[in-house]
C-alpha cells in the first residue's frame, strides 16, 4: 500500500461522524476537489481509492442524502446523487465556507474542510523518495482563499494553477496532524529522521573519502618525486631533514602530514612536514 493510500485509510476511519457540522464541513471540502462533475441535475465524484468512496457515502447519509448510486468504471469508483438535494452552489453561498474558516474558534470545521479536500483530490509522494503534497482543487480563485485561511493555522500551502502544494518535509508534517492523520505523522517523522541521517553519515563518508583522496594523492606525487631523486642518484645530495622525511614517506605511504611529522626524531608539525616535502618534489623537477 502507497504512503497516500495509508494517509487515506487512516482520515476515512476518523470517528467524527456524529458531529454534523463537521461532517458537512469535510463534505464541502470533497466537493471542491478537481474530481467533481457538476451535471444539470447530478454531482458525480470518482475515485480509485475504495476508503474514499465508502468515506464520502457516510459523509452524504449523515447530511440525510440517501439516495445516491455508486458504480465501478474500469479502475474508478464514481458515486453520484442529485444535485438539486445537494444543492450544491446555494448551499456554498449559505455556509460561507471561507468567512467561516478566517475564525480560530472555526478550527474544527477548517480541519474537517481541510481533510475532506486531501481525501477528495489530495496525494502525497513516498517521504522516502521526495517530500511532496498537492490537492487539485477545481476553482483557482477558491485555491487562493484557502490558501489565505490556511496560513492563518499556520498550513502554508503554496500554489499553481491548478493545484495547492508543499513540498518541505516540516509542513507536510504540520499539514497531516492538522487533518487527524496522527500515525501517519509519526510514520512520515520516522522516514525524515532516517533520512536525515542517512544522508549527515554520506556526507560525513564523502568527506572522509575526499580528504583520504587527498591524501593519497599527495602522497603518490612525494613518493614519485623520492624514487625519481634515487634513481637519478641525487637523493644522497639532500640534507639529513629532507632523507630522513623522504625515508619516513616511502614508509608510511597512507598516513596524513601530522601522523608523518610525529614519527621523526625530532616530532614537527603539519606545516613543517608539509614544507620539506614540497621541497622534495621542487628538488626533484630541477633535475
Amino acid at each position: 500500500m502507497s504512503f497516500s493510500l495509508e494517509v487515506k485509510k487512516e482520515l476515512s476511519q476518523i470517528k467524527n461522524l456524529a458531529n454534523k457540522e463537521e461532517v458537512k464541513y469535510e463534505l464541502m471540502g470533497y466537493v471542491i476537489s478537481n474530481n467533481i462533475l457538476l451535471e444539470d441535475d447530478k454531482i458525480r465524484y470518482s475515485t480509485e481509492n475504495e476508503y474514499n468512496i465508502n468515506r464520502f457515502s457516510k459523509l452524504l447519509r449523515n447530511v440525510n442524502i440517501q439516495d445516491f448510486d455508486i458504480c465501478v468504471q474500469g479502475n474508478l469508483f464514481i458515486i453520484s446523487f442529485s444535485r438539486k438535494k445537494f444543492e450544491i452552489d446555494k448551499h456554498f453561498d449559505e455556509i460561507n465556507i471561507i468567512n467561516l474558516m478566517q475564525s480560530e474558534e472555526n478550527i474544527d470545521l477548517v480541519r474537517a474542510f481541510t481533510r475532506g479536500m486531501f481525501l477528495g483530490s489530495g496525494s502525497i509522494n513516498n517521504p522516502e523518495n521526495m517530500y511532496h503534497l498537492e490537492i487539485s482543487i477545481a476553482n483557482s480563485q477558491d485555491m487562493s482563499k484557502i490558501s489565505n485561511v490556511l496560513s492563518k493555522f499556520d498550513i502554508n500551502l503554496k500554489q499553481t494553477q491548478n493545484y495547492l502544494y508543499i513540498k518541505d518535509g516540516e509542513e507536510i508534517s504540520k499539514f497531516l496532524a492538522f487533518i487527524g492523520a496522527n500515525k501517519s505523522v509519526l510514520k512520515f517523522e520516522e522516514i525524515r529522521v532516517q533520512k536525515h541521517m542517512n544522508n549527515k553519515i554520506n556526507r560525513l563518508v564523502n568527506c572522509k573519502t575526499a580528504n583520504l583522496n587527498k591524501i593519497i594523492n599527495a602522497s603518490v606525487e612525494q613518493i614519485n618525486a623520492i624514487k625519481s631523486l634515487k634513481e637519478s642518484g641525487k637523493f644522497e645530495k639532500l640534507n639529513d631533514s629532507l632523507k630522513e622525511i623522504a625515508d619516513l614517506r616511502i614508509q608510511y605511504p597512507d598516513i596524513s602530514l601530522i601522523e608523518l611529522g610525529q614519527k621523526l626524531k625530532n616530532p614537527i608539525g603539519k606545516s613543517g612536514v608539509n614544507y620539506r616535502l614540497k621541497k622534495i618534489i621542487q628538488i626533484s623537477k630541477t633535475y
